[in-house]
C-alpha cells in the first residue's frame, strides 16, 4: 500500500472541469540514418507493450471513504487507451504540431483509470518525429516526470532502455484505513505549528516572502479561465546563461527570473497593461524526495522587478529576494516544508472549487519553475533527443505557467497560457530572447572587473 501524501492528495483535490491537473512533455526526436519508414510506429508497439512504466503509472487511485485521504492500488493499464499513435497533417510543422499538442492538453484525464497517456507524433517534417507524455500532478511533479523520461532513454545510441517490475501496491487493509484520520492529524498539528512559527520571522524584512506575496498587484494574468490552452516554446543557450551570471555574480536562475520579468514588462507595455507595481511569480524549490514522494517540492514568492527598466537593476531585486526565500525554507524541517507547500496551496484549492479565482487576493501572478534533464545527449531506440519542452499546469485565476527545462547545451522554456483570456503567447516567448539581448549589452557596458563570486 502507497498512501498519496497530503500534498499529493492537494493536487488531486485541486482537478476542476476548466483547469486539469495534469502536467506534459513534448520530446522531439530525430529518426536514426537508417530508420525503416515504419520506425515510429515500432517505438508505439514497443512502448504499449508498457515494460518500462514505474510506479505509479502501473496503478490507480483508490479512495479511502472518510475522504481525507487517496492511495495507489495496482491496476492493469489498457496500453489501446494509454498509448495512442498520431500522423501530422502536410507540411508537418511546428504549427501543426503546436495544434495537435494544444488539443491534448486541453483534455483531462480520466481519473478513474491509471493518470497517465502517452502519444506518439509522426509526420513531422525535418526527419523528426515526437512523443508527448502527460500525468496527473498527484502522480509526479516536474523533476520526477523528468526523471522517469530519462529512464525511458540512454546516453548511448544503441543502448535500449531499462526493464524492470512495477511495484506492487497491494488494497489497502481496514485498519490501516481507520489509522489515516489520526496520524495526519498528529504530523500536520506539529509540521503547522513550526510553519506558523517560522511565517512569522518570514515576515520580516525588505526581502519577505510575505511581503512580496500579499503586495502582488493584479494583471492580466489573473483572470477567469476557460478550458483550453495554447503552448509557446523558446530555446535559449546555456552557455550565455552562464556568462550573465559569471559577469553579475547571479545564479543561473535568477537570471532566467529576469530576463523573464523583462519579457513580461515589455508585453505588459504593448498592451499599456502593465502594473506600476512589480508581477510576482512563484518559484518552485526542489526537496529532498523519499521513495514513496510524488510531489517533492515547496516554493517562495519573488518579484520579476517588472517595474525596473534597467536589466541589471532588476537582477539585483530579484537575486536579493530569492536569496532570501531559499534561506527561509532551509530552516524549516522536511516534513514542515512540506506543509509549507500545502498551506501555499490551499488558497488556489478553495479557487478552484467555489469558481472565484480571479476575485480573491492574488498570491502571485504566475508560476516559474525549473528541472534540470542532465548534460549529455540522449537517444530512444537510436532516434537522437533534440528538445524536451515542459507542458504545464494553470489554476483558476492564474493564466500563465512557465517550466524551463535543461538538457545538453540548450535551456527550453516552455510556456502555457489559457487560450480564452491570454493572447499573443508566443510573443511573450520571443520576448524572452530580446529580453536576454538587452541584459548581454548590460553587461558588455560593465566595467572590467573581476567577477564577483557566485553565491
Amino acid at each position: 500500500m502507497k498512501l498519496l501524501t497530503p500534498l499529493d492528495h492537494a493536487m488531486l483535490r485541486m482537478e476542476s472541469a476548466r483547469t486539469p491537473m495534469h502536467i506534459g512533455a513534448l520530446a522531439i526526436f530525430r529518426l536514426p540514418e537508417d530508420a525503416p519508414d515504419d520506425f515510429v510506429r515500432q517505438v508505439y508497439e514497443a512502448f504499449s507493450a508498457l515494460a518500462y512504466l514505474p510506479f505509479p503509472y502501473d496503478s490507480e487511485i483508490a479512495h479511502v471513504p472518510i475522504a481525507v485521504a487517496a492511495y495507489w492500488k495496482k491496476a492493469d493499464p489498457d496500453p489501446s487507451y494509454h498509448v495512442r499513435l498520431h500522423a501530422l497533417p502536410a507540411p508537418g510543422g511546428e504549427a501543426e504540431l503546436g495544434t495537435l499538442v494544444e488539443y491534448l492538453h486541453s483534455r483531462p484525464l480520466d481519473l478513474s483509470r491509471p493518470v497517465w497517456e502517452a502519444h506518439l507524433i509522426e509526420g513531422l517534417s525535418d526527419n523528426r518525429f515526437a512523443f508527448y507524455f502527460k500525468a496527473h500532478h498527484c502522480a509526479t511533479d516536474g523533476a520526477a516526470a523528468v526523471e522517469t523520461i530519462q529512464s525511458w532513454l540512454s546516453t548511448d545510441p544503441t543502448g535500449l532502455p531499462p526493464t524492470g517490475t512495477p511495484d506492487e501496491s497491494p488494497d489497502m487493509g481496514f485498519l490501516q484505513k481507520l489509522t489515516i484520520l489520526p496520524r495526519r492529524f498528529t504530523e500536520g498539528t506539529l509540521a503547522t505549528a513550526e510553519v506558523l512559527n517560522r511565517v512569522a520571522r518570514m515576515t520580516f524584512g525588505s526581502e519577505s516572502v510575505i511581503r512580496t506575496a500579499v503586495s502582488t498587484p493584479d494583471s492580466q494574468f489573473n483572470q477567469h479561465l476557460g478550458p483550453h490552452r495554447r503552448v509557446a516554446i523558446e530555446n535559449m543557450e546555456l552557455a550565455t546563461l552562464k556568462e550573465i551570471a559569471k559577469a553579475t555574480g547571479a545564479k543561473v536562475n535568477d537570471v532566467m527570473l529576469s530576463i523573464i520579468g523583462g519579457a513580461v514588462r515589455r508585453y505588459l507595455l504593448e498592451q499599456d497593461a502593465l502594473p506600476k507595481q512589480s508581477l510576482t511569480a512563484s518559484v518552485p524549490i526542489g526537496l529532498t524526495r523519499e521513495s514513496d514522494t510524488r510531489n517533492a517540492a515547496t516554493g517562495i514568492v519573488a518579484p520579476l522587478g517588472t517595474d525596473i527598466a534597467d536589466p541589471l537593476e532588476r537582477m539585483k531585486v530579484v537575486a536579493a529576494h530569492t536569496r532570501r526565500g531559499k534561506d527561509d525554507i532551509d530552516h524549516l524541517s522536511r516534513t514542515a516544508q512540506d506543509y509549507f507547500a500545502l498551506i501555499g496551496l490551499t488558497p488556489l484549492l478553495i479557487a478552484q472549487h467555489t469558481g472565484l479565482g480571479d476575485r480573491t487576493p492574488t498570491l502571485f501572478n504566475f508560476t516559474v519553475s525549473n528541472v534540470v534533464l542532465g548534460k549529455d545527449k540522449l537517444y530512444l531506440l537510436g532516434a537522437e533527443l533534440l528538445t524536451l519542452v515542459p507542458i504545464s499546469f494553470l489554476v483558476d485565476g492564474y493564466g500563465l505557467n512557465v517550466t524551463l527545462v535543461g538538457y545538453a547545451d540548450t535551456v527550453t522554456l516552455g510556456f502555457v497560457g489559457c487560450r480564452d483570456t491570454l493572447p499573443h503567447l508566443q510573443r511573450l516567448a520571443d520576448y524572452t530572447r530580446e529580453s536576454m539581448a538587452e541584459m548581454l549589452d548590460a553587461i558588455a557596458e560593465l566595467p572590467a572587473r573581476e567577477a564577483p563570486p557566485a553565491e
